[in-house]
């Protein structure tokens, strides 16, 4: 009987033709091929001194395992796994196994869409919709992104969750953090909590995740318990500076944790406060001498713009000069440290952009979100956003914040010998 068919397979109504799609997934597919073939190789002549009684290499490449389809960025993409085969006469407890670490022996996901997954739960797309939502991304065929599997990765983030609430930190230093309290307005149980958040600069300038846990905003206590437990856990240098928004329970929090940390009030929430005690056509102009006083290039500057500032508005604003004035050591202590450093001092907006996501979401989700799950999904969010953080600008004045040198203005205090004063 002949093989050959006579079937033709016609064009589907919901198929889409999409030849730059294609041939991403082709290219992904070929260089995953030689990618895992050059890893198998590589690992065999790890072995290649290991030789039979004969002669022979005992430890040789054995063909590819079967065919299956990875779910990236760009679809689904089918490969095989390169297999390497042990041919000594020992025990199986004595083989010698090559497991590949790019691709797993039962991955069937990469982890760009692990990431991808709680960032869409964010935006407004509940469980039940992933597939439909995912299926504009990756085509019709998204097996491996059922429903049920959203449930078991949520039970995954509990985990590395859990395990990052432990980890030691008796060997990590900041030299500068950033703190803010999140709220999730849309989709949370009535008694929402807020994220609590804490970000720390280390001294090669990179940006961590440092505290993350469900909390009251403006709660002392809430704010109390996150550094203790950091503290507790290892962190015991306190950080040079930090920085949030001046309403936070965080500061009070902060002195009786790190009393040696500094404070610095973000300048972007304070000129919102500032500006919300006046009217719409005041702001205007009101946003330039504010601007005028935290662009300025000294301190001394800074402090005449501020006089400057009371004098013009107090007769009419009392209430926003008030609001301006009552902070003013802290909205200048950004001054005591390099210049460098003052984009990323002046603001929490490290926070902030990672957030920025979670605040503008639509009500097209579906049931509420309850504290547990929005904790995971919003911790996810942050460790798939800080891989993209920037780095300090000018971290090679991190090393001397360390080590205590005095800044005046941005810049270095150059302390004179006693034969030079002379």
């Amino acid at each position: 009987m002949s093989r050959d068919s006579t079937v033709i397979r016609f064009r589907q109504p919901e198929a889409i033709d999409d030849p730059l799609s294609e041939l991403a997934r082709e290219g992904a597919r070929r260089m995953l091929a030689q990618v895992l073939i050059a890893e198998a190789d590589c690992f065999v002549a790890m072995w290649k001194d290991l030789k039979l009684p004969d002669g022979r290499d005992r430890v040789v490449r054995h063909g590819h395992g079967p065919h299956r389809a990875i779910q990236t960025g760009v679809g689904p993409v089918e490969v095989r796994r390169a297999k390497v085969r042990d041919r000594g006469d020992v025990g199986a407890e004595e083989k010698i196994r090559f497991t590949s670490s790019i691709l797993p022996k039962w991955a069937r996901r990469t982890k760009s869409l692990d990431a991808l997954l709680p960032v869409l739960y964010l935006r407004g797309v509940s469980t039940g919709d992933f597939q439909e939502a995912l299926a504009a991304l990756l085509g019709k065929d998204a097996p491996n992104l059922s429903p049920a599997v959203i449930s078991r990765l949520t039970a995954e983030w509990q985990t590395d969750y859990d395990a990052w609430q432990k980890r030691d930190l008796s060997a990590r230093r900041y030299v500068y953090v950033w703190a803010d309290g999140v709220y999730l307005q849309a989709r949370m149980e009535e008694a929402a909590e807020c994220m609590l958040v804490l970000i720390g600069a280390t001294p090669e300038g990179k940006k961590e995740l440092v505290g993350f846990q469900t909390g009251v905003r403006e709660g002392t206590q809430s704010w109390r318990e996150l550094l203790i437990d950091i503290k507790q856990r290892g962190l015991e240098i306190a950080p040079d500076l930090a920085v949030g928004d001046g309403a936070l329970g965080f500061w009070k929090a902060i002195e009786e944790v790190f009393p040696s940390t500094r404070h610095q009030r973000c300048w972007v929430h304070k000129t919102a406060n500032v500006l919300n005690k006046v009217a719409l056509s005041v702001q205007v102009n009101m946003k330039v001498d504010l601007r005028e006083i935290y662009g300025a290039p000294t301190r001394a500057a800074a402090e005449a713009a501020i006089d400057m500032f009371a004098d013009k508005y107090n007769a009419k604003y009392d209430k926003a000069v008030a609001c301006l004035t009552k902070d003013r050591e802290a909205l200048l202590a950004f001054f005591d440290f390099p210049a460098e450093h003052w984009d990323h001092l002046r603001t929490s907006n490290p926070i902030e952009s990672v957030f920025a996501t979670v605040r503008h979401r639509t009500v097209r989700t579906k049931g509420a979100l309850s504290a547990k799950t929005a904790k995971l999904m919003v911790f996810k969010l942050v460790n798939a956003a800080a891989k993209t953080w920037r780095r300090l600008k000018g971290e090679n004045q991190l090393p001397k914040v360390v080590q205590g040198v005095k800044f005046q203005n941005g810049i270095e205090v150059i302390k004179m010998s006693a034969h030079h004063a002379a």
